[in-house]
């Protein structure tokens, strides 16, 4: 099994420039044919692997370029930057992401014999590292089993639980660990960030957080900072505004019921933040991503 492989693989699903979801819900794949704009999105947490082409994913000051041979970990749900740097109509961005379930991973790491997580292994948000064989043979597996839909119910869960044994002894298992060790700093973060998706809508105060995580504001600030590269209230503010975006591309709403869905009391600051963050007004916004491959649909690839 090789990248080319896997290329190979994904280019017989993605022919066409756009996101496809396929018939295994956490394997989404991508194609473009040229270089993208900067786009404002969510990662989650998941597996996102260039089998062709270039990406670069910005995350606060964190700028991580990666390629065919290297996979990279969303250890947890980020609003980032993302933007195919290599891709033509000759040799095309081909990617693909697997989403993780958070329980699965926690569960399996109770149950294998893992070594202790080592102080030379900070938490870290995004992992990148190379795409080793056993890992690439278990994806490329898992893409041709779409070819086989009578089995993907029985056989597809089982290479799942084969790619996270991967993760966690490979190199990105430390930043995985971090994320799922009870007690460990970065588990506690990774609890408030999950607790803020589902009330992003409310104004949240810093103490709030900090007693959810069990810290003190300013050792949860400090851990949310290193974690994520912004702190807890830029956090709140970019799932907002994403959620904003999402609502105007789904549901056709305006602005202003947008803002107040969102959390906004002002229209006229959400319009100025929308604008700051996605680089253009709402409507002018919404417009050019009905424009875009897949009809606006952001996927994390």
């Amino acid at each position: 099994m090789t990248v080319d492989t896997l290329a190979h693989e994904i280019g017989k699903i993605a022919q066409n420039d756009g996101d496809y979801q396929t018939a295994i819900p956490q394997l989404l794949m991508a194609r473009r044919s040229g270089r993208t704009e900067p786009l404002s999105c969510m990662y989650m947490l998941g597996l996102a692997i260039v089998a062709q082409g270039g990406k670069q994913v910005t995350l606060g000051e964190q700028v991580t370029t990666y390629g065919p041979g290297q996979s990279l970990l969303a250890t947890v749900d980020l609003p980032v930057v993302s933007q195919v740097t290599h891709a033509d109509v000759a040799t095309p961005f081909l990617g693909m992401l697997l989403k993780l379930d958070a329980r699965a991973l926690v569960q399996l790491a109770a149950d294998m014999d893992l070594p202790p997580l080592q102080r030379d292994h900070p938490p870290r948000a995004i992992s990148l590292g190379p795409l080793q064989e056993p890992l690439l043979d278990a994806v490329i597996r898992l893409i041709r089993l779409l070819q086989e839909p009578q089995h993907i119910a029985q056989v597809a869960p089982l290479i799942q639980q084969e790619i996270l044994v991967r993760l966690l002894t490979g190199p990105h298992g430390p930043f995985l660990r971090h994320l799922i060790a009870a007690g460990t700093p970065s588990h506690q973060v990774a609890q408030a960030i999950a607790w803020l998706k589902l009330n992003f809508s409310r104004d949240v105060l810093m103490d709030e957080l900090a007693e959810r995580a069990h810290m003190s504001p300013s050792t949860f600030r400090q851990h949310f900072r290193n974690l994520t590269g912004m702190s807890p209230l830029q956090y709140q503010k970019q799932l907002r505004l994403q959620e904003a975006r999402q609502l105007m591309l789904s549901q056709a709403l305006d602005a202003s019921s947008t803002a107040a869905r969102v959390g906004y009391e002002s229209v006229s600051q959400f319009n100025r933040e929308y604008s700051r963050q996605f680089g253009a007004p709402p409507q002018r916004d919404i417009k050019r991503m009905r424009e875009l491959p897949g009809g606006g649909v952001v996927q994390a690839l």
